[in-house]
């Protein structure tokens, strides 16, 4: 069972216990934790930003040297080669410091001669798709200097449980959110159970199912029943 702490505390609110006491608390429950994943572990120190400008590398044919915004007050030189880039845009931005997959350590250096601190990234070298034809072009609105994990929700963390035969309940999140709840000592609700409270049952008369009972000491009812415009 694949459990986001950040869905799981819309359904009963436990951002005051840490990961450790959490996951300590899951295993004495009975549902161990196998893994634990932080979605934006290689995300630090990598941002949202925008090119202010670009100017063609004196060494290169295919570099250029950008001005970007990174909401640190001063913009940030950096050389790209980015067959996509161009002044305006909004992109992720890997500062100095930052680690990305494959342990690639983000440093100031000089490429062909210029200096350069940082580096504009694509979907692959962030981890977050296979897309390395260019760098990441973001929207518009997106937020100069917001890190790129919080911009793309990715802030959580993300824990693979092994469920017992004896605990299906625990295979959904309304039943672990139940789990938790009653191990924390408290309210849990449902998102759900609003919407859920707006449906209506209409027979319009149609007869699209029939259920045959052909044993019924073993199966003394069985009911169905057609759901038409779910979205």
């Amino acid at each position: 069972m694949i459990l986001s702490r950040n869905w799981l505390n819309e359904f009963v609110d436990l951002k005051d216990i840490t990961d450790k006491e959490f996951n300590d608390e899951m295993t004495l429950s009975g549902s161990k934790v196998e893994t634990i994943e932080r979605p934006d572990e290689n995300l630090k120190n990598v941002v949202v930003g925008k090119i202010l400008e670009m100017k063609r590398h004196e060494n290169s044919d295919h570099m250029w040297v950008c001005q970007i915004d990174v909401g640190a007050g001063e913009p940030v030189q950096i050389v790209c080669g980015a067959p996509n880039i161009k002044a305006g845009i909004k992109l992720p931005v890997a500062t100095v410091g930052a680690v990305l997959p494959g342990d690639f350590k983000i440093k100031k250096s000089k490429l062909r001669g210029v200096a350069s601190a940082g580096m504009c990234c694509s979907r692959r070298e962030l981890g977050l798709g296979s897309d390395h034809e260019g760098i990441w072009i973001l929207p518009d609105d997106a937020p100069v200097g917001t890190p790129i994990a919080d911009y793309l929700k990715l802030t959580d963390t993300v824990l693979d449980l092994e469920i017992t035969p004896n605990r299906p309940d625990s295979l959904s999140i309304v039943g672990l959110a139940r789990e938790m709840g009653a191990m924390y000592r408290r309210d849990w609700k449902n998102p759900l159970d609003e919407m859920a409270a707006k449906l209506e049952l209409v027979d319009d008369g149609t007869d699209d199912v029939a259920v045959t009972i052909e044993d019924a000491v073993r199966c003394p009812r069985y009911s169905a029943r057609v759901i038409r415009g779910v979205k």
